[in-house]
């Protein structure tokens, strides 16, 4: 069996569980303390999760291990269109989301989390319209559609356990990058698609 190193409350370990549930596969979880990864490291000579272990495989990085997934399990369903050109357009939007929309939120957290009287506002409220922004050109990309690339993909993996977090608002939550997805993104009656969006792949099952 699989086995996936986990901490909680993770987004890129979410990633993989909607994966993992879409292709109908398993693996067992081992969730390390947040603040202590020696076992990650032992591992896989590194401190970020989600690890994946499958035989001799040691893989890290999210939207990697999503794709080794796909690569591996071919006969489960799909997670990239089988067209090349559609599999692209997929493969585009997460590197765009990962090198371009992720920048904002986490320099946003870096910046909160200076000493108070250095944190630069200006600064802040940059970053914070830029990621409000974002959610309208969501909103025009799911026009039509129930999902980013009009069937379920890796797309929507890849942007969904960070845009939740405009309409899901755990009360305990204690991670301050979680806190700033849910303070900068705030969805109108003008996102009604995105809203949608949010609650049916919620729906999904984790593995």
């Amino acid at each position: 069996m699989m086995k996936l190193y986990t901490v909680e409350a993770s987004t890129n370990v979410e990633r993989v569980q909607l994966a993992l549930a879409h292709k109908g596969l398993t693996a067992e979880h081992v969730q390390v303390p947040y603040n202590d990864r020696t076992e990650v490291r032992r591992v896989s000579g590194q401190d970020l999760v989600p690890v994946l272990i499958d035989g001799d495989k040691v893989l890290f990085e999210s939207m990697d291990i999503v794709r080794y997934l796909e690569e591996r399990y071919a006969d489960r369903p799909r997670l990239y269109p089988k067209d090349p050109a559609r599999k692209a357009e997929v493969l585009l939007f997460i590197d765009w989301f990962n090198r371009v929309w992720k920048r904002p939120p986490n320099e946003l957290t870096g910046e909160l989390e200076k000493p108070a009287g250095q944190v630069d506002p200006a600064r802040v409220d940059r970053l914070g319209k830029a990621m409000q922004g974002y959610l309208d050109l969501f909103e025009q990309m799911l026009t039509g559609r129930e999902y980013l690339m009009d069937e379920f993909t890796a797309a929507d993996i890849a942007a969904f356990p960070f845009l939740k977090y405009a309409t899901i608002h755990p009360a305990d939550d204690p991670y301050l990058f979680h806190k700033v997805l849910m303070d900068y993104q705030k969805p109108g009656s003008d996102h009604s698609n995105l809203v949608a969006w949010i609650a049916r792949v919620d729906k999904r099952p984790r593995a």
